[in-house]
Parts: structure tokens; sequence; C-alpha cells
């Protein structure tokens, strides 16, 4: 106990310190950013009403239809997605292309049960602004080049775990007597500024710990592939992390392919509706670019969720249903499925709008704790400063 106060204490302190200082505003700007975009599907949809249609009694238009309409708004060009959301979604066929140095990305909105026109979006292309892209753009990269940003950041995520467990210990009551215990539950609103500020550092600190724990732990599985491969070990029992993989189509027997008059992505979009028949999200790769590939249609549980999704595979030429490793996620490992929730944990969407709305928050005190830690060193140097110019004029008085 002696070595741990006399020692091993001060070391966290002081690494707490200097740490947070060295990476405050990388934590800030990181924080903010990822606060200003938890909401940003629910602005999207309030700023663009051609994502929505009026939901009909009626089955949805079959993919072919969709990319029949899309290719003639993005001509010479294959589709590279295709999204069908709830029936009230628009649907939606996806372009990559490159113009000069540019990835340029074109989206065609269509009604789902006509395959009608609706819209089409140009994102990325030069001179065009994306407010939400450059809110990621500082979120994942601090602006700058990705492969200088985004290890930067992913850097600043592992000091921001340090500094979030080694701030419990900070906070942690040298005893649980009840004055001590008060101070370190309630923020003073009416103390003096110096004890305000410390307040918000340390007690919102405590208080967002867990939650902030999920939100750095999630990015920094992004952030480091060693990282995401330590925590898929670790909740698979012993397992480790396979890449993902798509089944081959028996390219023995391609004759078939013309065999039918209804296209082969059709038929299966409909065998996939057979063993699954109310998703609320619809993704397929429409684009087949090679001869043993096989057709991938991804269906979503939950709408504005990632995480509860079945992928369905079906051979090319024979439409035989094909399967690999946790395809289906009720069938999946721990592991798997915890990694399939990266994503809505880290945005709170795993909970919905509850949990957006508390990971909105979250993020926001995380922006304000290297302020506020920031103040409480200033203060102290402030102080220093004062007490060194005093007993400078009383050795000259």
């Amino acid at each position: 106990m002696g070595i741990w106060k006399s020692r091993i204490k001060p070391i966290i302190y002081w690494l707490h310190l200097w740490l947070g200082l060295f990476s405050g505003l990388i934590l800030f700007v990181v924080s903010i950013t990822g606060a200003l975009s938890v909401f940003e599907q629910e602005i999207k949809d309030l700023m663009e009403p051609w994502r929505f249609v009026e939901a009909q009694d009626q089955s949805f238009a079959p993919p072919s239809q969709l990319l029949d309409t899309a290719a003639r708004y993005v001509p010479g060009q294959a589709a590279t997605g295709l999204t069908y959301e709830d029936k009230e979604g628009a649907a939606a066929v996806g372009f990559w292309s490159q113009e000069g140095a540019n990835n340029v990305f074109s989206v065609v909105f269509l009604n789902p049960y006509t395959a009608e026109f609706i819209r089409k979006d140009t994102h990325f292309a030069e001179g065009t602004f994306d407010f939400f892209h450059f809110i990621m753009d500082g979120h994942r990269a601090l602006w700058l080049p990705y492969e200088i940003g985004q290890p930067i950041v992913g850097i600043g995520s592992l000091i921001f775990l340090f500094l979030l467990l080694s701030g419990l210990i900070m906070w942690w009551p040298k005893s649980w007597r009840k004055s001590e215990s008060k101070r370190a539950f309630k923020i003073k609103w009416k103390g003096s500024f110096k004890r305000l500020n410390h307040d918000l550092h340390n007690v919102l600190g405590f208080y967002v710990l867990v939650f902030a724990l999920v939100i750095v732990v999630t990015g920094l599985v992004w952030s480091f592939d060693w990282f995401g491969k330590a925590v898929y070990y670790m909740t698979s029992g012993g397992k480790s992390k396979t890449e993902h993989v798509h089944p081959h189509s028996d390219v023995a027997h391609k004759h078939l392919a013309n065999n039918d008059t209804i296209p082969a992505i059709d038929r299966a979009f409909y065998k996939a509706f057979e063993v699954e028949p109310n998703p609320q999200r619809i993704y397929m790769t429409p684009t087949l670019t090679e001869e043993d590939a096989s057709i991938e249609i991804v269906f979503f549980k939950y709408q504005g969720k990632f995480y509860h999704h079945n992928t369905y595979f079906f051979d090319r030429y024979t439409l035989e249903p094909l399967r690999v490793e946790n395809d289906r996620y009720d069938e999946a490992d721990f592991g798997h499925r915890l990694a399939e929730m990266n994503y809505d944990l880290h945005t709170g969407r795993i909970l919905g709008l509850p949990g957006k709305i508390l990971a909105f928050l979250v993020s926001l005190i995380l922006a304000s704790l290297p302020v506020t830690g920031f103040l409480i060193w200033y203060q102290k140097q402030r102080k220093k400063k004062k007490q060194r110019q005093s007993l400078l004029e009383q050795l000259h008085s």
C-alpha cells in the first residue's frame, strides 16, 4: 500500500496529466465530430424527402427492373450496390467511378414498388461539399490524408483508453465517508469556477465512464487490426478472426446461365424471401465480375441497425443456396455477433433513438474533458506562478 501511494499513484497522475495535454486536441476533435455525426440519418431524412415513398400493399419490384432504370441515368457504368429499405423507404442503386483523382459515388433513388426514377445524387465529385462527409473526415483522420490521420486518431484513442482508466483511479475517494463520497458523485453548481470546473471533469467523467469505454474500444477495433483480432480472440473463446469469404459458383454449370427468362438475381431475390419474408432492409451486390462469383443478398432484421443480418448466397448459374461460416447472425458464435455489433455499439444505434441520444451526450462530455482538464492544469500553473512571485517578493523585501 505504501509503494502504491508513494510511487505508482504519482506516476499514474503524471501520465494522466501529460498524456492528456499531449492528446487533448485530438480527443476534442474526435469527440465533437462524433457527436455531430450521431443524428446524420435523422437529419438527412428531414432534409431529403426523396428518400421516402408511400407504402403500398404489394411486393417490391425485382432487382433487375431497378437496375435497368438506374442504368439509364448513369450510362456506361456497372452498379456496385443495390439497397431496399422498409416499406416507406426509396430503393437506391449506387455507382462508384473514377473522375480524375476523385472517387465519385452516384446514387439513383427509385420507387421500390414501380422501379420509377425519383432522383440522382452525386457525391465526392470535384467542387461538391458534403457536410457529414467533412465531419467524418475529421472524426476518422483529423482532415489529414487518411494514411497519416488514421494512425494518429488510433494512437489518440489508445491514450484516451488509458486516460479513462487512470481517471477512475484519480476519481476514487480516499475514504467512503459521506462527505468524501458526496464530493465524488455530486457537482457543486454554486461553487467557485475552479471547483465547478474540477467537478465537471471528475464527476461527469465518472458518470460516462462505462459508455465512454464502449465508444473508445469499438473505435479501436477499426483503428488497429491487432486490437480487433485481440477482442475477437477474447470474446470467442480463443478463436482467430477469419476473413469475410464468399462461396464460389460452379463454372461447370455456366451453360445454364441463359436458360431462364427470369434473371438469376431476381430468382435469388425471391428465394431469399422464401426463407426470410419480412426483412427491414436489403442489400445486394448486383454486378458479378468473376465467373465463379456467387450472388450475395443481405437481409437486415431491424430498421436503422446493422448488426442483426443474415447473408444468403446463391450459385449464379444453378441458384443452389450456398453457405459459409457465420452467415446467419443467430447461428454465429458470440465473438462474431459482438464484432457485427461494433458499429451499432459505437454510434448508439444498438438501443435505437435513446441510444443515439445517449451517444450524443456522452460524446459532448468526452469533448469537454480535454478542455476542463487543461483548465485544471492551467489554474494550477497560475497558482504556482503567483506563489513563486510572492516568494521572490518576500526574498527581496
